[in-house]
Order: structure tokens, then sequence, then C-alpha cells
């Protein structure tokens, strides 16, 4: 656990003027926010996109390999494209940036690696890397899933904030919950 917390303290001293590109680039967004990532990232890039939903920020996660075979139907070109790849060398990503670019979508990149073809790729890049990660073989994602989560949950926050998304708000889309359940 204090590799994984580390990891969240270095990502916040990292956080610049990339950060609020992109938060700027998801206010301004017409369309939705589309999450895509492989493995473990596809994973966290679900969960960033259901937070993203549930407070105010339309969203849905994208399969890359789904996309490649026919879902990248589900795209508009006012969408917003958030790729997440710890090495940003992750194939099916990479085949998804020509179609993400002939869309005319705008990419925003989160990646431990900011000298990866992903990276260079982003409209903006986040950097995600960590030092080292929480298995004892440095392989297992673990301090990177985390940082990448908290940093995906950071971008949902802010935009909450430039939105003055409220309680009431958040009931609305939790209709079925006790939040919900409250006020209505």
């Amino acid at each position: 656990m204090k590799v994984e917390a580390q990891s969240l303290l270095d990502l916040a001293e990292r956080i610049d003027e990339n950060f609020s590109q992109a938060v700027e680039l998801l206010y301004q967004c017409q369309g939705k926010v589309v999450l895509m990532g492989m493995g473990k990232s596809g994973l966290v890039g679900r969960k960033i996109s259901s937070t993203f939903a549930s407070t105010g920020t339309p969203s849905f996660f994208l399969h890359p390999a789904e996309g490649l075979n026919g879902d990248f139907g589900m795209l508009a070109k006012e969408d917003v494209i958030i790729a997440i790849s710890k090495s940003g060398e992750t194939r099916e990503l990479l085949e998804v940036l020509p179609l993400v670019k002939r869309y005319g979508n705008r990419l925003i990149t989160l990646t431990g690696n900011l000298n990866s073809p992903l990276a260079k790729a982003g409209d903006v890049t986040l950097d995600i890397h960590v030092k080292e990660e929480a298995c004892p073989l440095n392989l297992a994602p673990t301090a990177s899933t985390t940082a990448t989560l908290a940093l995906g949950d950071a971008l949902a926050i802010a935009l909450m904030g430039k939105r003055d998304f409220k309680k009431e708000d958040f009931a609305m889309l939790h209709p079925g919950g006790a939040l919900g359940r409250g006020f209505f």
C-alpha cells in the first residue's frame, strides 16, 4: 500500500498545464467522452467512464479491438477520446489512432511513457508513470493502475466544479440509490 500511496503523491506533483488543457478539452466536448484501453488499462478506463457519466459528463467505454471490428460506428466527430496505456505502445490502441485522426476526434492520452507513439499522437498527454509497481516482480499493474484511476477521478471532479454540478444533479443520475431516494 505504501508503494501505491507514494505513486499518488508523485502523480500529484506532476499535475500541470496539461491537466488543465485536458479538463478544458473535456469541458468543451460537444459529444461524449470515449475511454479506450486494453487489459488492466481497459478495466480502469471502464471505471473512469462510469465516474464521468455519473457526474455529468456523458461517457462510454469502447474496447479498441471491438472498435477495429465495427464498433467505431459508436463514435461521433464531436466525441473526445481518452486512450490509456502504461507503455504507450499497446498494439490495439496504436491501430485505432489513424481512425481517430480520420474521424477528426480530439485525443487525450494517459501513458507512463512520454516518448511513446501514443503520447506523441495525443492532443494532450497526461503522464501516469510510476517509479515502481507494488508487485514484488515490479510487473503486475498495481501502482500504475491506482495512479491512472486517481487521475481519471481528478479529471471528473475538476469537470464537476466547472459545471457547478450539485447534489441534486448527482441524485438525478442515481435515482435507484440512497442518494436519489433522498431527493425524490
